[in-house]
C-alpha cells in the first residue's frame, strides 16, 4: 500500500513537471514576447484601471505588437519591441532589464513643467545649512524652516528628525520640499510623515493580487499612519512637490495631506501607487512592474499623481532673479497662518 502511495505521488510530481515545461516559453524571440505579454497580464495590477483611463486594451496591444517579432531578430531588436510595448502601461514603475540596457517609461514628467531649478532652490541652503542624515534644513531669515529630503532612498533615523524638529522648534512654520524626490524606501516617507500628527490616521488602502484575472484582488486593506512617540512638529507645515514627485514620494505626499496642520502646494506628484514586484523572461531579462494598488484614503487611485491643495508654478521671471516662486509662496502662507 505504502508502495502504492509513493508510486501515485511520483506520477503526480512528474506529470506536474511535465505540465510545467509544457508551459514554459521557449528561449527564443516570441517565447520571450509570449512571456513577457503573459506576466503584465497576469500580474500587473492596474489593466483595468488604464483601460477605463485611456482605453489601454492589453489583448489589442499583443496584436500590434506581436506582428513586430520573428524568430530570427537580434536581441537588440527584440528588446526594443518589448520596451516599446511596456511603454503602452505608461507606468514609471515598469521597467525591462537587459545586461546592456533598461527599458523605462519617463514621460510621466517629461511632458509636464519641471517647476523646480535647482540651482535657485539649492541658493536657499546657501553652504552653512545643517545636514541629518538625508535632510537637508535651514532657518530661512524670516523665522521658517527649510527642509530639503532630496531622495526617500537616503536614510533618516529617529535621531535625526529629533535633532532636526528641536532646532527649528522656535520657527513660525516648516518648508518640506520634496520636489525632484524620486522616491525610494516607504519606511523613511511614514517615519518623516510621523512626526506631524497626534493621532492615528487612515491614509489609504493596499490590494494584492489573488489569481490570473485583471480584477483578481484582495479586499482592500487599509493603511494608517501612527505618531510618532517621539519629538512631533506642532505648527503649520507646507509639502512643496512637482511631477517628479514619484512613487514613495507620491505616498508621503498623501499621507500628509491628510493631517491638519499640513497644506500640500505646487504641481500635481507623477503617481506611482503600485508597489513594485519582479519576474524573469527565459532569456534571462528582468522585468519589474506594479502589483499591488495603493489608493487614497476615499478608496480612489492616485497611480497618476495627487492634485496639491494650492497649485503654484515656478515663475521663470521669478526664477532668473534668483527666487523660487514655490518657496517664496509657502513662506508667505505660513506667516498668514502664524498663530492658527
Amino acid at each position: 500500500m505504502r508502495n502504492n502511495i509513493i508510486a501515485a505521488l511520483l506520477a503526480a510530481a512528474l506529470l506536474a513537471a511535465s505540465c510545467v515545461r509544457e508551459e514554459m516559453p521557449d528561449n527564443t524571440p516570441t517565447g520571450n514576447f509570449e512571456a513577457l505579454w503573459r506576466i503584465i497580464d497576469e500580474e500587473y495590477c492596474f489593466l483595468d484601471y488604464k483601460a477605463q483611463e485611456y482605453g489601454l486594451d492589453w489583448d489589442e496591444v499583443r496584436r500590434r505588437y506581436r506582428a513586430r517579432v520573428s524568430d530570427d531578430m537580434p536581441p537588440g531588436a527584440l528588446f526594443e519591441v518589448l520596451g516599446e510595448m511596456l511603454a503602452e502601461l505608461r507606468d514609471g514603475h515598469v521597467n525591462l532589464y537587459a545586461a546592456g540596457d533598461v527599458a523605462r517609461y519617463w514621460k510621466w514628467y517629461e511632458d509636464y513643467p519641471a517647476n523646480f531649478d535647482t540651482e535657485v532652490a539649492e541658493a536657499y541652503l546657501g553652504t552653512d545649512y545643517r545636514i541629518a542624515s538625508g535632510l537637508k534644513y535651514k532657518i530661512l531669515d524670516d523665522n521658517i524652516a527649510y527642509v530639503r529630503y532630496e531622495s526617500f532612498s537616503a536614510a533618516i533615523g529617529e535621531g535625526n528628525l529629533d535633532q532636526m524638529l528641536a532646532d527649528v522648534a522656535l520657527c513660525d512654520g516648516l518648508v518640506i520640499d520634496v520636489r525632484h524626490n524620486g522616491g525610494g524606501t516607504l519606511t523613511n516617507a511614514a517615519r518623516l510623515a510621523a512626526r506631524f500628527t497626534n493621532e492615528r490616521v487612515l491614509t489609504g488602502y493596499i490590494l494584492h493580487k489573488t489569481g490570473k484575472g485583471h480584477g483578481d484582488f484582495s479586499d482592500p486593506e487599509p493603511i494608517y499612519l501612527d505618531p510618532s512617540p517621539r519629538i512631533r512638529w506642532q505648527k503649520e507645515a507646507v509639502v512643496l512637490c512637482n511631477r517628479r514627485s514619484y512613487s514613495a514620494t507620491n505616498e508621503f505626499v498623501n499621507a500628509m495631506r491628510s493631517l491638519p496642520r499640513v497644506t500640500t502646494m505646487g504641481d500635481r506628484t507623477g503617481g506611482g501607487a503600485g508597489l513594485p514586484m519582479s519576474s524573469e523572461l527565459p532569456n534571462g531579462w528582468s522585468v519589474r512592474y506594479s502589483s499591488s494598488p495603493h489608493l487614497d484614503a476615499e478608496g480612489r487611485h492616485i497611480e497618476f499623481g495627487i492634485e496639491p491643495d494650492v497649485a503654484v508654478a515656478l515663475d521663470p521671471d521669478d526664477a532668473a532673479r534668483g527666487r523660487d516662486t514655490l518657496i517664496e509662496r509657502a513662506r508667505e502662507w505660513l506667516k498668514a497662518r502664524r498663530g492658527n
